[in-house]
């Protein structure tokens, strides 16, 4: 695990500068902190940080080069097959200097050239640089596990693990794109292939680069089919090769040189993980969770349960959260706006785990393969909503209306509300309505003349749109799954995992995104995910002989916190400061009355509007960070 960097000019006569390579791959020391390394040579330079986890020796430094020097790699990531793929490699005679997993692409490339990334089974970001060839390649892991970006600048091509390494060439200026940042308000997140800034843009999952004489080629390697089902007699075969399948996904994460445990919430997906590990590893299994003084965010009670059960070295910890002070760290780190409140506990648990261990499995990927967010549940009563008739539905909406305000998040009236603000949408639409932070009428609202009229061509819930129609799921269920599999996982879920656990210099190991995992779960029936209003159905049934009742069928509790008190509380005048400020009106987005209409509303308990807020004060302080270049030591 660790962070790469690079820059080739497209004019071979120009020098690369060694300097600006080294401090590229400087700023990434957090995600390798035991060794550095940078390979230049006339137009081309690469740069590597790591975080050592195989073969702990020298011999296993990058940039690394094949036996004869022509080609040079650089690796950010896992490939956990890779002690099955070197046999075969060393049979056809290739030499290897080390026990890494870096060296075993290295040599696949030379066999296959691009076509190596078939063959690889992990989570992976690499560039490879063919002397012989002067061709450039970049690859990006099946699920997205492993971030990459790059821009064109200069006549070059530059590209890094993160976006402070890229703005270290003075060449790339860090212009905001308009575009990125109203998607931003919409997802909470800036959906890839763009970045917030212009001109960057962000390799997507499961695709390759290829710069060959100048130009650019950027190709599919991979993607989840839903069509072909997996037919199988009784419901317990369905368990038997679910389990089967996950167990193996499981095994090959457990080699490692270094400390290994795993993240243990309580819930169905990383308790599924702890489980398996008990199972196949000859000693404890070092587990670890966070609790919260907020109990309607805590679930320490349940990790527990599942910890006495295998017998695992727990450790629990207890944090209060201090949003002024992590919220400046958190920017600084995720480089762009981001604002998925659950940034906050994962940095938490990653920060103290690593204290114990290098490594640490979890549970991520099991809710976009298996159905189990409640979103998917509320998808399916759509359909059973819109046969009511009209006379009822609009009863149910004006009842709703009338109902409080309750802050307690898992609320009737606020999950009602929720679900009638989007249900007569077509259902791409409606998804996405029930995800969104801004809708279109608020932004409406929120945005000036200015700002509405240079974004009237730019409708973020087609993003959603698109990816309902490109999936070939047979079921509408299966289509939401296959939009979060290409928009919410890889540019929300895993950007917040990687980032927060790389941060601290942890490697996060995720099963179920292994994509022989991920392929088995697309084969199944979509009734074995939803069934009857219970999400995961199959996942479940495969797993209640090895986990209590109370862990599989217990309320999805989700990894977040109480942003929406501190909003009214601890942070409320640094908020109402900071989005009222000039500075920040002045910048043209946001008409200074919607804002204060936003905060006066919350604050006084009239909606909440804590999401919203939250991305607005991420997205400021953000644009004092990294384009205004201002130190936000504080809030």
């Amino acid at each position: 695990m660790c962070g790469i960097c690079g820059k080739i000019y497209f004019d071979r006569s120009r020098q690369v500068d060694e300097r600006l390579i080294r401090q590229m791959a400087d700023v990434l020391r957090h995600r390798g902190p035991d060794d550095s390394g940078v390979f230049a040579a006339g137009c081309v330079g690469l740069g590597h940080r790591r975080l050592s986890i195989i073969d702990l020796t020298p011999a296993g430094r990058q940039p690394m080069a094949n036996e004869d020097g022509s080609l040079q790699i650089v690796l950010n990531g896992e490939i956990y097959n890779y002690t099955e793929l070197r046999p075969g490699l060393e049979a056809r005679g290739h030499v290897f200097k080390s026990r890494t997993d870096t060296e075993v692409i290295l040599h696949l490339y030379e066999e296959l050239g691009p076509a190596c990334v078939e063959q690889l089974r992990g989570m992976f970001a690499f560039a490879v640089w063919d002397a012989r060839r002067q061709e450039l390649f970049l690859a990006r892991d099946r699920a997205g596990k492993k971030p990459l970006s790059y821009a064109i600048v200069d006549g070059s091509l530059i590209f890094a693990s993160e976006l402070k390494s890229l703005l270290k060439d003075p060449a790339l200026r860090s212009e905001v794109d308009p575009v990125a940042l109203h998607h931003y308000l919409t997802y909470q997140y800036v959906p890839g292939p763009q970045t917030i800034f212009k001109g960057v843009h962000k390799l997507p999952p499961a695709h390759t680069l290829l710069l060959r004489n100048g130009d650019i080629k950027i190709e599919r390697y991979w993607q989840l089919f839903y069509k072909d089902k997996l037919q199988l007699p009784k419901r317990e075969d369905y368990c038997d090769q679910l389990r089967h399948v996950f167990t193996e996904a499981v095994k090959i994460r457990l080699r490692s040189d270094v400390p290994l445990g795993a993240f243990l919430s309580g819930g169905v997906d990383s308790s599924a993980t702890v489980a398996v590990m008990a199972q196949l590893l000859d000693r404890p299994v070092k587990t670890f969770s966070i609790g919260f003084d907020d109990k309607d965010y805590d679930e320490l009670t349940y990790a527990a349960m599942v910890a006495r059960q295998y017998g695992t070295e727990h450790t629990e910890f207890v944090v209060r959260p201090d949003a002024l002070q992590i919220l400046p760290t958190l920017i600084y780190h995720y480089d762009e706006p981001y604002a998925d409140p659950s940034a906050i506990p994962t940095y938490y648990v990653s920060k103290l785990t690593r204290e114990h261990v290098t490594v640490a499995l979890n549970g991520d990927g099991g809710d976009e393969s298996f159905a189990g967010y409640e979103r998917y549940r509320a998808d399916a009563l759509a359909a059973r909503y819109a046969r009511l008739p009209h006379v009822v539905r609009e009863g149910i909406a004006r009842a709703a209306n009338l109902l409080p305000y309750r802050e307690y998040r898992w609320s009737f009236s606020r999950r009602l509300k929720r679900f009638l603000s989007g249900v007569a949408d077509e259902p791409a639409r409606r998804y996405v309505r029930w995800l969104c932070y801004f809708s279109n009428d608020m932004k409406d609202d929120l945005y000036t003349g200015e700002f509405t009229r240079a974004m009237a061509a730019h409708d973020s819930l087609t993003l959603t749109e698109l990816a309902y129609a490109r999936s070939d799921a047979p079921t509408l269920l299966e289509k939401s799954l296959d939009a979060d599999v290409n928009l919410y996982l890889p540019y929300d879920l895993l950007v917040k995992v990687d980032i927060a656990s790389m941060a601290n210099s942890l490697e996060a190991r995720s099963p179920f995104l292994d994509h022989k995992v991920m392929e088995f779960a697309a084969s199944l029936p979509a009734r074995l995910k939803l069934r009857g209003g219970q999400g995961k159905f199959i996942l479940k049934k495969a797993f209640e002989p090895m986990l209590p009742r109370e862990i599989l069928y217990r309320k999805k509790m989700g990894f977040g916190m109480p942003i929406n008190r501190w909003l009214r509380t601890d942070l409320k005048q640094p908020a109402y400061d900071i989005l009222l400020d000039s500075r920040t009106i002045g910048r043209g987005y946001f008409k200074r009355e919607a804002v204060l209409g936003l905060l006066d509303d919350h604050t006084s308990l009239r909606a909440d509007h804590s999401y919203r807020l939250w991305a607005l004060l991420w997205l400021e302080l953000w644009h004092r960070m990294f384009v205004d270049k201002s130190e936000v030591l504080g809030l």
